[in-house]
């Protein structure tokens, strides 16, 4: 079998937010969109945002931000120090630019407004 990687999809509590998110701070496309579904087109893959159901929802605090294992990285076409002073300036919590040893990219995390982990990724 071969297969190759599609989507990804996000559980999320508000798709709208998510939404607003990715399309204004990484210029995604929406591809198709209802009430609790969205699927944005970031390139080769898509991003799935799925709203959780509610009754996992009820149980979710206020405030409280969800715990995954899972980072997306996009691959930018600008200098990663403007891409993150960009993103800071909108108030968007960014970590220190880092990179390693005969690696060829600079790298930088950030986390959108539920704390979903991003990495900007850059070129030396």
């Amino acid at each position: 079998m071969k297969a190759h990687l599609s989507t990804i999809i996000m559980y999320v509590k508000n798709v709208q937010l998510l939404t607003h998110f990715y399309v204004e701070n990484f210029n995604l496309k929406v591809m198709e969109e209802d009430p609790i579904w969205v699927l944005l087109d970031a390139g080769v893959v898509h991003i799935g945002l799925h709203k959780i159901g509610d009754q996992y929802l009820d149980q979710i605090e206020e405030g409280h931000m969800l715990d995954n294992n899972t980072k997306i990285v996009f691959e930018i076409d600008i200098d990663i120090e403007s891409a993150r002073n960009e993103l800071v300036s909108k108030n968007i919590s960014m970590r220190e630019i880092k990179t390693f040893e005969n690696y060829p990219f600079r790298l930088c995390d950030g986390t959108d407004p539920e704390g979903n982990v991003f990495q900007l990724k850059s070129k030396k």
